[in-house]
């Protein structure tokens, strides 16, 4: 985890000129950055292992426990989220704000300016779609 908020921060430090007009700016740009990060190295791993059938696994903490406690193959689920994020970006950028952003619900809902429930409800379909969409793949 540490480095790769080290690795993080580095890609936002680079991006800074750009500057974040506000707070929900700065997490979106943040919870993108930890998903790349966390996918390329997936990649990177998958193809070491020369086309292997399985891609690294990863346990990340409390999103896990959202997750059914079991690791994620972190492609199939990058793959997944820009499915979802072509019909519904709202719930795409929930669970990027949340599974690679760390961020609670209520920290979700001020950054994407919506309703708490909204939130929830956003994050319990997106979820199950994405258990759904990953497990046929």
């Amino acid at each position: 985890p540490t480095a790769l908020v080290h690795e993080a921060y580095l890609r936002l430090v680079n991006q800074r000129t750009a500057g974040w007009n506000d707070r929900a700016q700065f997490f979106g740009v943040a919870a993108k950055a930890m998903r790349r990060i966390l996918v390329d190295r997936a990649r990177m791993h998958k193809a070491a292992k020369r086309g292997g059938a399985s891609a690294k696994k990863l346990e990340l903490d409390e999103a896990v426990a959202s997750f059914e406690e079991r690791a994620l193959d972190l492609v199939a689920l990058d793959e997944a989220l820009k499915k979802l994020a072509e019909f519904d970006e709202r719930k795409a950028r929930v669970v990027e704000l949340r599974f690679f952003g760390g961020l609670s619900a209520p920290e979700a809902a001020k950054v994407l300016n919506c309703p708490l429930r909204t939130i929830e409800r956003d994050w319990t379909t997106a979820k199950a779609w994405l258990r759904a969409e990953i497990s046929e793949n």
